[in-house]
């Protein structure tokens, strides 16, 4: 009976703190959406651009710098639980140390780096700082997250995240009221970021003071071992991810990485959820495998992509009453992206069936592989593309990609397993036709909206009784897990 209780306590605490964990991270997600609304009247379309696409810096910027070496954290509790503290402290020192080693290379060539990211002194200090300080959120929040512990990351990131946005705000405000309109970018980026790094300084002080060691050279060798191998792929996934900001910013305008960014923000919704999703679905599917029952697995994963299919068609209807919420009518261009992009997202989930079998047998060094090929094919296809047809293109070479990218995954999977959990090609005919039917939506957006609205209601009623069933024991499946 005493052991029955102590395992109820244990998934009692795992639950809430992966309950706290997943909320603080929503949380944190959905605020920065909740005020996209506000920051793109406040600055103006070039202006925007210019805060968006510094933010792809950042996410680039801290993947390299960090070595990735937060990601051991995950693995290093079961090899050091006697001094798991002491590994923490002990790592998180030798990523400030590649930062600082990046820092200073950077200050060789300040000029170069600047002039290429198209960063101010303000915004380049402040990079580095903030790469600095939210390393050590990462590893905070990875380490609470592994010892059930919640309530310290998760103030934590509260703290750091929403002062930040309401003082960014207040200074934009200010700013625009004083006739300071060529400062606004600025006032972001104070208002925005120095609350999180004096947040995040704090953490780090947490982390060492806790842990008590700021070298050790078998903890290094450990989480270098495992995380250097990481960062290409880590690498390639932000690239993915932002480089076609980055782009349409140096090689089109700033106004057009604006109107792009307000796109990028609605294909984040599908986003959010479509990871939440695979977080609560991946147990499921890695028990399944272990059983050997992997026959188990298609039937509902296919529901599951049915689902994000017709809710990344729902995003593409509303998509003119979205852009007109979230940027008003300077934004109007926006509306012809939204198809594109939430298509693009849309078959990197299809993808993640593939990829997550070759990470249960260990051969993620085929999926960083063909995760690095796709980067490397989207750069090229963004540069050639946004050169000739304009910033909308890079939209499409994304999707594209993304389409390759489920190919390549889907072929490995069969090569390297020597089995096919779920056919390719009707995970491959599933997502061109969502595709198709997302691009050809758009022809609705020239007509009245009641007409629109009238076939996205039909539509959906229709889908929800023929999906009801299968929905149905996709939520039974889970209740059981």
């Amino acid at each position: 009976m005493a052991g029955k209780n102590k395992d109820a306590s244990l998934n009692k605490r795992a639950f809430t703190s992966g309950f706290f964990f997943i909320l603080a991270q929503l949380f944190a997600r959905g605020l920065t959406f909740a005020v996209t609304p506000i920051y793109s009247r406040l600055l103006t379309k070039a202006q925007y651009g210019v805060v968006r696409t510094y933010e792809s810096w950042l996410l680039i910027a801290y993947t390299i710098m960090s070595l990735c070496l937060w990601r051991s954290v995950d693995v290093a509790k079961k090899d050091f639980e006697d001094d798991y503290n002491g590994y923490v402290s002990s790592v998180h020192t030798l990523s400030y140390i590649a930062i600082a080693f990046f820092f200073g290379l950077c200050m060789i060539f300040k000029t170069q780096v600047q002039d290429f990211c198209q960063m101010d002194d303000l915004m380049f200090y402040t990079c580095f700082l903030y790469v600095f300080t939210y390393t050590s959120m990462l590893y905070v929040q990875r380490r609470d997250k592994q010892v059930l512990k919640y309530k310290f990351s998760t103030m934590a990131t509260l703290l750091t995240i929403v002062p930040g946005t309401f003082l960014s705000i207040w200074l934009i405000y200010r700013g625009r009221v004083q006739g300071l309109i060529g400062e606004l970018v600025d006032r972001r980026v104070i208002g925005y970021y120095v609350p999180q790094i004096i947040g995040g300084a704090v953490v780090a002080i947490v982390i060492w003071t806790q842990g008590k060691k700021f070298v050790n050279l078998k903890y290094w060798k450990y989480g270098l071992a495992f995380s250097l191998p990481l960062i290409p792929e880590a690498l390639s996934i932000q690239i993915m991810n932002q480089s076609d900001k980055i782009m349409i910013q140096k090689m089109i305008s700033k106004e057009a990485a604006g109107v792009f960014a307000i796109a990028t923000t609605i294909s984040f919704i599908i986003w959010i959820l479509e990871d939440s999703v695979w977080n609560a679905w991946i147990p499921w599917l890695y028990a399944k495998i272990g059983e050997g029952a992997e026959k188990e697995v298609a039937k509902p994963w296919i529901s599951v992509m049915h689902m994000f299919g017709i809710l990344s068609w729902i995003l593409v209807m509303l998509a003119p009453e979205e852009i007109l919420i979230l940027g008003g009518a300077k934004y109007k261009m926006a509306v012809w992206l939204i198809a594109p992009m939430v298509s693009g997202t849309l078959f990197r989930f299809y993808s993640y069936s593939y990829s997550a079998l070759q990470n249960y047998y260990k051969r993620t060094q085929y999926v960083a592989a063909g995760t690095i090929g796709t980067m490397v094919l989207n750069v090229i296809l963004n540069y050639v593309c946004i050169l000739n047809f304009g910033y909308m293109a890079a939209a499409y070479t994304t999707a594209f990609s993304y389409i390759i990218l489920l190919l390549v995954q889907g072929i490995l999977e069969h090569k390297i397993t020597g089995m096919v959990i779920v056919p390719l090609h009707k995970t491959v005919l599933i997502a061109i036709a969502y595709g198709a039917i997302n691009l050809l939506s758009m022809n609705l957006y020239r007509v009245a909206w009641y007409y629109r609205y009238a076939v996205m209601i039909l539509v959906v009623g229709a889908a929800a009784i023929a999906l009801r069933k299968q929905m149905m024991a996709v939520l039974k499946m889970f209740k059981k897990k």
